[in-house]
């Protein structure tokens, strides 16, 4: 099931539409370049805010301040 189609409940909205909004208001995504890689995953397929990055991109925004993060 691609993000097209995706709903992460009954009463959710579709998750494209989450993406579209993150996006929109320059929200990004941060994908370890390591597990992309070992799953042999293409390029191409990465939504347009999606980016290949290690962890130090995301300790630099995040600084000394504490920040929630999505891992799965």
């Amino acid at each position: 099931m691609g993000v097209a189609t995706a709903v992460a409940c009954e009463s959710c909205p579709p998750l494209a539409d989450l993406v579209d909004r993150y996006a929109r208001r320059a929200g990004r995504y941060l994908v370890c370049p390591k597990g992309f890689d070992a799953r042999k995953l293409d390029k191409e397929q990465l939504v347009e805010t999606a980016e290949l990055d290690g962890t130090v991109p995301m300790w630099r925004w995040i600084g000394d301040a504490g920040a929630t993060t999505f891992s799965y």
